[in-house]
């Protein structure tokens, strides 16, 4: 479990990962930092909708999404200043030049690594309400 000095304990996360076993994971993983999930979106619509309109502490977002480049939704999320981590099976180095300061984690990557990224999106995000 995590601890409150941590900073995850408590973090509300917007989960955006299309392939349901991988979500399965990533809120096993994050319910043991003591977090809570927000939301869970597959698809790039709905994440879009809900990365726009839900309140939540930090977002981990799949960079394709059914075959589609959810490089808009990580714009929005910036737009409203919300931390994220992307995770692909990609090469970080075909993300474009604005996200790369972004925590990127490869696939597959394991839970000490999710909650390491996780700790570096929420420090470098900016102070929100």
């Amino acid at each position: 479990m995590a601890t409150p000095v941590d900073g995850l304990a408590g973090r509300r996360l917007l989960v955006i990962e299309d392939e349901s076993l991988l979500a399965m994971m990533l809120e096993a993983f994050v319910a043991e930092f003591g977090c809570e999930i927000a939301a869970i979106a597959s698809t790039f619509e709905d994440a879009m909708e809900k990365a726009r309109s839900l309140t939540f502490d930090a977002a981990i977002l799949d960079v394709n999404l059914g075959g589609r480049q959810s490089f808009p939704i990580a714009e929005a999320l910036r737009e409203r200043g919300a931390p994220f981590v992307l995770t692909t099976g990609y090469p970080a180095s075909s993300l474009p030049a604005s996200l790369r300061t972004s925590p990127v984690l490869q696939k597959p990557f394991q839970q000490h690594q999710l909650r390491r990224a996780l700790r570096a999106a929420l420090a470098a995000a900016p102070n929100r309400p």
